[in-house]
């Protein structure tokens, strides 16, 4: 088999664990806000392995959105037949190893506009010598190698570390966008890619991702298994934190062995209504799924079946439904890997954080892109 492929099985619909109960009417909600992206998204350079599926997919994007301003009702009925009637489902045949399911959320933080005595941690704006070596929507896939690099008078060359932001590589060129009190919560904003801020007088504002300084993701917690200073079977976000803030000299340290720095934008308007993925597409709780784009298009349906996520729902079976492509990351990297977004505030960032269980795959293929069993492969 090809490095990159993805093996396929044709299944029914009766087959999927906790389909007919799903709330299709929340996927179709969430297939919708992809749309948009999808219809605009030019020809990547990066073909996923599902080759045949985006043009296809355009398609039923065009006529997901010809529905919706129809002013027709939806239902969950009604929902759970449109994605009957265009998509075939698909499991994918991958080895246990390769199954795993994380999940991330949005921060809320407390934070300035100025720098004072209490906030004197910046986030940056997007510098503007930083240049993107691929696209965003394939800076997951391609994160092994530099994904921003700087442009010089010279060419392009490496981007500033993090340890060299954070010692002041970037003053002077006002860049700042707000300040924070703890640099523990800004590297974890940035390894969530987005956060709402609220300021000292009462107003909540939204930044996002807008840019990295190109350095592949190191993940710390994978550093301190590896050092012996937390065991594998107690990681989380919980006991990272816990285990940064107890070790506050060594903490710097530890978090500048992840070279990758995000840099942020402020959302306005109606972009600041919600947290937002890869080109643009609204998340949706509980319904967004950051995936590997090597194998994947943006906007392709999901179905997660991951029966040991019992703490992200209260229904018997755990964690299963039907969920859109909607985000990228650079550590969600396979075929059967994806981070589930699980909405904003303390709650969801408990919930993202107990998140790390194996899951599987059933993909929802559009039936004129679907084959009866399949092998795909990535075409670069």
């Amino acid at each position: 088999m090809e490095k990159n492929a993805v093996m396929l099985d044709p299944i029914p619909f009766s087959e999927i664990p906790g389909w007919r109960e799903d709330d299709h009417l929340a996927a179709w909600k969430a297939f919708l806000s992809s749309c948009g992206a999808v219809l605009e998204s030019a020809p990547s350079h990066l073909k996923p392995a599902v080759a045949a599926a985006p043009s296809v997919l355009r398609d039923i994007c065009a006529l997901a959105l010809g529905e919706a301003r129809s002013g027709t009702p939806q239902t969950r009925e009604t929902a759970r037949r449109f994605f009957e009637a265009h998509f075939r489902p698909h499991r994918v045949r991958a080895s246990s190893a390769q199954r795993l399911l994380t999940g991330y959320y949005e921060p809320l933080i407390k934070g300035s506009r100025e720098r004072d005595a209490t906030f004197q941690v910046p986030i940056y704006k997007r510098p503007p010598d930083l240049v993107n070596v691929v696209a965003e929507s394939e800076r997951g896939a391609r994160s092994e190698s530099f994904t921003h690099m700087r442009q010089t008078q010279h060419g392009l060359a490496p981007y500033l570390t993090r340890a060299e932001i954070e010692e002041g590589g970037l003053a002077g060129m006002g860049l700042e966008l707000l300040y924070f009190k703890d640099p523990i919560e800004v590297f974890f904003m940035q390894v969530q890619g987005s956060g709402r801020v609220e300021l000292s007088d009462g107003q909540k504002v939204r930044v996002t991702y807008d840019g990295k300084n190109g350095y592949p993701y190191t993940s710390i917690g994978r550093v301190l298994i590896e050092e012996g200073e937390i065991r594998s079977e107690e990681i989380s976000l919980k006991s990272l934190k816990q285990w940064l803030r107890r070790n506050p000299e060594r903490a710097k340290t530890v978090m500048r062995k992840n070279q990758s720095y995000v840099f942020f934008r402020e959302l306005t308007e109606n972009d600041a209504k919600g947290p937002i993925g890869a080109n643009g597409i609204a998340l949706h709780a509980g319904r967004s799924l950051a995936i590997d784009t090597m194998y994947y298009p943006l906007g392709m349906p999901i179905y997660v079946d991951a029966p040991e996520i019992t703490h992200a729902t209260k229904k018997p079976g755990g964690f299963r439904r039907l969920m859109i492509a909607h985000d990228v990351g650079s550590a969600i990297k396979g075929t059967e890997r994806g981070d589930i977004y699980f909405g904003s505030g303390d709650d969801a960032g408990r919930i993202a954080g107990r998140t790390k269980h194996p899951g599987r795959f059933i993909v929802l293929l559009p039936i004129k892109a679907a084959p009866d069993c399949a092998i795909m492969s990535v075409k670069p």
